[in-house]
């Protein structure tokens, strides 16, 4: 076998390329990281010195203050059951329609496909949608966050592209043997369908544990259907955060001041907001790659 002697040059550029992929990469990571040191730290320490590498006299009581919150565990539910009941609803309704725009007999395919083809590149715009949603009457409505998404132009078009790689003939025994077009959508294509499924319920489920639009626009007077992500945007845009740290801090001691900030209260709750994400992505990284890849190869 011959070794490949590399040259001096591509020695050179392999130091340089991996010190600034390595630079890279510290500056994603450090924000985050530097948000969780300071959510670690005392909110009266931090003030004076920044928790650049660690907490500043560790402590979870923000953590403790923010979770004895009613509203937290409330929002958290909403945010993680639209991200549930949403995903389920998007991966049927997605792949159910792609089998459709498969079969070749299915009257006007073309126009079909095309049309669903265009709505990716071509958006009416948010006062279109606006009077949409009201003219459904989803406003207030917890349907809301997972009716409208239950088609995705993009999720039909990669799993139509994955349904089109599977063998016709496994089809055609099963029609031969009697079954029906539901049936072979159940028993056959989608158990054979479950690397592109699980893709795009990876895609469905950190597009909806992210939304909070449609809270702002259409329940944002209903706080009963507040979302995490919405909370979060309250709390660094209003001064929503100011009062919490000060009702929290009200009826504690005078030998304990500024026990919570306003400022500790944004970064725990943005770290409690983006932890399970940071935590599902990593594992669920090559679903994404393969959604993409599939896409890119056959469209």
């Amino acid at each position: 076998m011959v070794k490949y002697k590399q040259s001096a040059g591509g020695r050179v550029f392999d130091v340089f390329n991996h010190t600034a992929l390595l630079l890279f990469t510290l500056l994603c990571i450090y924000p985050f990281y530097y948000i969780l040191m300071y959510s670690l730290s005392d909110s009266a320490a931090v003030s004076n010195a920044s928790p650049l590498i660690i907490p500043v006299n560790f402590t979870l009581k923000t953590y403790k203050a923010l979770l004895g919150q009613a509203s937290i565990y409330m929002a958290m539910f909403i945010s993680m059951s639209r991200a549930i009941v949403g995903t389920v609803i998007t991966v049927f309704c997605c792949s159910l329609f792609a089998y459709q725009l498969t079969q070749k007999d299915l009257f006007l395919r073309g126009v079909i496909y095309r049309y669903t083809l265009i709505t990716m590149y071509v958006s009416a715009g948010l006062i279109p949608w606006y009077m949409t949603m009201m003219m459904l009457r989803l406003q207030n409505n917890y349907l809301l966050y997972v009716l409208p998404s239950a088609v995705s132009a993009f999720y039909v078009i990669l799993i139509k592209t994955y349904i089109e790689q599977i063998p016709p003939s496994l089809e055609e025994s099963a029609r031969i043997d009697g079954a029906g077009y539901l049936k072979i959508f159940f028993r056959i294509i989608f158990p054979l369908s479950k690397p592109i499924i699980a893709a795009i319920a990876v895609f469905s489920a950190v597009g909806q544990w992210n939304s909070w639009t449609d809270n702002l626009y259409l329940t944002s007077s209903v706080t009963s259907l507040t979302t995490l992500q919405y909370l979060l945007y309250q709390m660094l845009s209003t001064n929503q955060a100011n009062a919490m740290a000060g009702s929290l801090t009200s009826g504690l001691s005078t030998m304990h001041p500024a026990v919570v900030s306003s400022m500790s209260i944004k970064m725990t709750i943005s770290m409690i907001t983006v932890i399970p994400i940071l935590i599902v992505y990593p594992l669920m990284q090559k679903y994404f790659v393969k959604g993409v890849m599939i896409g890119a190869v056959k469209g």
